[in-house]
């Protein structure tokens, strides 16, 4: 009788060991693991929001947006093609400053979608991100791709 009693603490000593060393394999596998590198999924840190917080931003008290001074241009060129002239070249340079690849810079509420500024092929963008802000009566819509 002793004898049986002894194979079962051999065999529950032995299964004891058999899980604590399938437990320090499973920690040993969870830490060699390498951490997830997410940086693939991101194309570039600038987003369409951080774009238009600049042009939306003020330095000073007494300084002028962006969407404010085109927004003038529009408004006192009467929504003419050369006040949208205008306003499209100084969007264009000032987006290029930002070295930008692809966007577009719409205005939607007066103009009725007229691209102001545009780099790249839109038809064939894959990831769009938007920001829109508002300047009085105008509404413009950026994508960057």
């Amino acid at each position: 009788m002793l004898d049986n009693k002894g194979s079962f603490y051999i065999l529950d000593a032995i299964l004891a060991i058999f899980l604590l060393l399938i437990v320090f394999l499973v920690i040993n596998t969870a830490i060699s693991l390498p951490p997830a590198d997410y940086s693939y999924e991101s194309k570039d840190i600038r987003t369409a929001q951080d774009v238009m917080e600049l042009l939306g931003g003020k330095v000073g008290f007494d300084d002028n947006t962006f969407f404010s001074e085109i927004s003038e241009i529009l408004e006192d060129g009467k929504n003419s093609k050369e006040s949208v002239r205008e306003v499209s070249k100084i969007s264009k340079d000032k987006l290029k400053s930002y070295n930008l690849k692809n966007y577009r810079l719409t205005e939607n509420n007066v103009l009725n979608g007229e691209v102001l500024a545009s780099s790249g092929d839109y038809e064939k963008a894959s990831d769009v991100d938007v920001a829109t802000r508002d300047c009085g009566d105008y509404s413009y819509t950026l994508s960057i791709w």
